[in-house]
């Protein structure tokens, strides 16, 4: 039976908002002024002027904890240094590009027919050799005195996908350009990344450094109280909600992100409520709701081989026992013969029991077992609500 939502619409729209402004929250809004990151500002800055004189700048690797600023000042500066090369008459061009996004960056072709199209070349989504689309990408860069600035935002994700024989290419573009240079920004949450880079890849990447902390609670509420001015109407929050948020944060490492998603969330669940106020009350709800839409997206996202070794851990784990890695991949290789996938070697099923237990879906507990040696002891950390929804996704995704 169809039921008529017009006067639940209705009711809706005659409401007075909380929210003036909720971009304010978002993770892509970049303030006027960026709070605590002066130094960083600076730098960057001072790394990236040269361009305004069509000098290339050295390339530089940000690093830092997610939500520690990275994305936000190199878009606050480039921005600038734009605006400052359309008065000069500079021919500064600028390209951000989300290296987590899928089928933008999860090939070396994909990843370079988007730069190319961003150029006005038309490159079909497959077909060409890739060679050919860097030749058609460098043609085009090259026909004019330009200088080229490439933001590459989450440049790990890039590495884990394509290999680090991407970058070797954009690195050493410049020396097939005559007219065009060709800089680089790679932004990492990983602060071992550049660790694993070939060494020759390395030198010619990170010629310059910039580390960004994480912000300590003062600090974030800072950051939330300037975002709540624009945000909120006046006096929408309850006493001790800010420092709340900051509090929550500051215990993820300082992550700004998380904070601003926690406030949104917040004023969106108060205003579902019909409250004049967001209450201390409405961030405990607001955490729980976005922990367990997090773990959810995680699952969603992970590689083939890691959905089976939850799956395969899930499934071990209802008979109630106390489990072990060894009881888990066994479990783990039936489920590949069942799928038809070809099962990885226990050690890096070791690693995927890691990286599950990074993300806080798991606990995964190294436990002696004297003369047989080390183990890891395993068990489930996703709330049992969020269970049953997570089994879904893992069977629709294995095709169980």
């Amino acid at each position: 039976m169809k039921k008529d939502l017009g006067v639940f619409f209705d009711n809706y729209l005659n409401k007075q908002p909380l929210f003036l402004d909720k971009k304010a929250l978002q993770s892509n809004f970049t303030p006027a002024n960026i709070t605590h990151r002066d130094e960083q500002i600076e730098h960057l800055a001072a790394v990236l002027a040269p361009a305004l004189r069509m000098d290339k700048p050295s390339n530089i690797f940000m690093y830092g904890k997610t939500g520690s600023g990275k994305t936000c000042v190199s878009k606050h500066v480039t921005e600038q240094i734009l605006e400052a090369a359309q008065k000069k008459k500079v021919n500064l061009h600028i390209y951000y590009l989300n290296c987590k996004l899928k089928k933008v960056a999860d090939t070396e072709y994909r990843l370079i027919a988007e730069l190319a199209r961003n150029f006005h070349i038309h490159i079909p989504s497959t077909g060409l050799p890739t060679e050919d689309v860097y030749k058609r990408f460098v043609e085009q860069l090259d026909k004019e005195e330009k200088l080229v600035i490439l933001i590459l935002d989450e440049i790990d994700q890039l590495v884990s996908k394509t290999g680090d024989g991407i970058l070797y290419n954009l690195t050493r573009l410049n020396g097939e350009l005559k007219k065009c240079q060709l800089s680089i920004i790679g932004i990492s949450n990983d602060l071992m990344f550049t660790d694993n880079l070939d060494p020759r890849i390395k030198s010619s990447l990170s010629e310059e450094e910039l580390v960004f902390p994480p912000y300590n609670a003062l600090q974030l509420q800072d950051i939330l109280r300037a975002r709540a001015e624009i945000a909120f109407k006046n006096n929408i929050l309850e006493s001790g909600v800010i420092e709340k948020c900051a509090a929550y944060a500051a215990r993820e490492h300082g992550d700004a992100r998380r904070a601003l998603e926690l406030l949104r969330v917040s004023g969106e669940l108060a205003e579902r409520k019909n409250q004049d106020k967001i209450k201390i009350n409405d961030i405990d709800e607001a955490e729980e709701k976005i922990e367990k839409d997090r773990v959810l997206d995680i699952v969603k996202t992970q590689p083939k081989q890691s959905q089976i070794a939850l799956y395969s851990i899930m499934h071990t784990c209802n008979n109630g026992k106390q489990i072990f890695t060894g009881d888990v991949y066994e479990q783990y290789k039936e489920v590949c013969k069942i799928i038809g996938y070809k099962p990885l070697t226990q050690r890096r099923m070791g690693d995927i029991i890691a990286e599950l237990d990074m993300f806080g879906i798991i606990n995964a507990r190294v436990v002696s077992k004297g003369r047989y040696g080390r183990t890891k002891e395993i068990n489930i950390a996703i709330p049992s609500n969020s269970l049953d929804k997570i089994n879904v996704i893992l069977k629709e995704g294995l095709g169980i």
